[in-house]
């Protein structure tokens, strides 16, 4: 994962600074509310959502039970297409075998078409390490690379910043990445958007190496499909003398068919489209037609393991629509930046620790980050149960790490209470007893107490159920 998120707090320390930014939670809120309203007017244009919906799942599922298949099968097609495949253990050695192929051309500088599984490895990093510049090309990525910033949307990385923000972000800093931004610029959205536009021209017009990701790899003729809202993509990936694509190995489905399917479920999920103003699909390379040359680097970086782990490889399924982060009231508050990742939100909560694993403190944390109360499942267009993968990645996290002393203690307290019937009678006893001395807070030392500081003691009764029970049970005509 991305050097830039190395060293961030864990979720609840990050979220607690992140949900007192007045001016982001405003960001976020309108954002997220204006998305979610528009998918749903989207969705229910279709009768048969729900059946595409199960077709999804089940197309990504049979494809990672067979993914080895597959893969070579991809593979065998975009090697015959005149293209070349790399395999990628993980994000050092995917960003070095890009790194060599963007020096084998001579070039030092590189455009991007928008990628999370480049934001994933590093790779602007790394490539600046090697002397490489990397130009993000993607309106909302280039608004976040400009701010020296990090994304905090999967489809909507600079939804953190409005337009007062990013006009003073571009009258800054544009000037020291390539053209400036224009006299006078105001933060109207047809200027901000002119400025992007004037400012990327260049860099395509002048681009030998281009860097893509892709949302779909059919395997049976090795085609990669990327779909997008501005036509920064198609200029990537055409204008070029060098393709150079960075795959998650789970991206691959296995037909044209199937393609049919998610190309109606991921605009109306992700910008709440009846279909996507740019679909590019790109198949190795053709004589006098796009790059001369086309590299597909497949990544792996943790997907194999969470391909084995039975309840978790659901997150695989996810084709990055962001539907779960628009409806999540836990995003809505903290914003993207406290997942420490570059997957945020509810999907990110579940496909980090899988990636990373769950050996740090925040990677352990993102488990908790969800209140579970299943919204996310409910939009997610391939039916992945985020929930479900939740509770079994916090199960796992107790179980490899410390755990929380405070609870662990109280389940072993009342473990053997409720083992021990006449300790428990007279605890219950006791409790009704002193009823009136109850504080309405738990006082709490440590991290139980933002628990404890925003939740009241419940009111005890002044006889306990089994009191009132050995009194009445008894009684022929019931209790009085």
């Amino acid at each position: 994962m991305s050097s830039a998120y190395l060293g961030m707090p864990a979720f609840p320390e990050a979220a607690k600074d992140s949900t007192k930014d007045a001016t982001l939670r405003a960001n976020l809120g309108h954002a997220t509310r204006t998305i979610r309203e528009k998918r749903a007017r989207a969705v229910a244009e279709l009768d048969d959502w729900a059946e595409l919906r199960a077709a999804g799942k089940e197309i990504k599922e049979r494809t990672l039970r067979r993914l080895d298949h597959y893969l070579l099968q991809a593979e065998a097609a975009v090697t015959a297409a005149g293209g070349v495949v790399h395999w990628a253990a993980d994000a050092a050695e995917a960003n070095r075998i890009v790194a060599d192929l963007v020096r084998a051309t001579g070039e030092s500088e590189v455009v991007k078409v928008k990628s999370m599984a480049t934001q994933e490895i590093g790779l602007n990093e790394a490539l600046a390490a090697e002397g490489i510049t990397a130009y993000e090309t993607d309106l909302a990525e280039l608004i976040v690379q400009l701010g020296d910033d990090l994304p905090s949307h999967i489809l909507v990385p600079a939804i953190h910043r409005n337009r007062g923000e990013i006009r003073d972000i571009f009258a800054e800093a544009m000037g020291r990445w390539g053209r400036p931004a224009p006299e006078g610029l105001t933060d109207a959205p047809g200027e901000l958007a002119e400025a992007a536009r004037l400012h990327l021209r260049e860099k395509f017009l002048r681009a030998e190496v281009a860097v893509s990701g892709a949302n779909f790899l059919v395997a049976e003729t090795g085609t990669l499909v990327v779909v997008e809202s501005e036509g920064n993509g198609r200029m990537c990936l055409t204008l070029p003398e060098t393709l150079i694509s960075v795959v998650g190995i789970e991206k691959v489905i296995p037909s044209w068919q199937d393609l049919e399917v998610f190309l109606q479920l991921l605009p109306r999920s992700s910008t709440a489209e009846r279909m996507n103003p740019y679909t590019s699909t790109w198949t190795g390379t053709t004589d006098g037609d796009g790059p001369k040359a086309f590299h597909l680097v497949l990544l792996d970086n943790g997907r194999t393991a969470t391909l084995a782990d039975r309840v978790g490889r659901q997150a695989l399924r996810c084709i990055r629509c962001s539907a779960c982060l628009n409806v999540c009231p836990v995003y809505e508050r903290a914003g993207g930046h406290a997942y420490g990742s570059p997957y945020p939100g509810p999907i990110g909560a579940i496909l980090t620790p899988q990636l990373r694993g769950l050996g740090t403190e925040l990677d352990a944390s993102l488990p908790f980050a969800s209140t579970l109360c299943g919204a996310c499942y409910e939009v997610c267009p391939v039916a992945i149960d985020i929930p479900e993968v939740l509770v079994h990645l916090r199960e796992q996290a107790v179980e490899q790490g410390p755990g929380h002393r405070v609870e662990k203690a109280a389940m072993k307290a009342a473990t053997w209470l409720l083992d021990h019937p006449a300790a428990l009678a007279a605890a219950e006893r006791a409790a009704s007893a002193t009823r009136a001395l109850h504080p309405r807070k738990l006082p709490l030392p440590g991290p139980a107490k933002a628990w404890t500081d925003t939740r009241d003691l419940p009111d005890l009764p002044a006889e306990s159920f089994r009191a009132w029970w050995a009194e009445h049970r008894d009684r022929k005509d019931g209790p009085a």
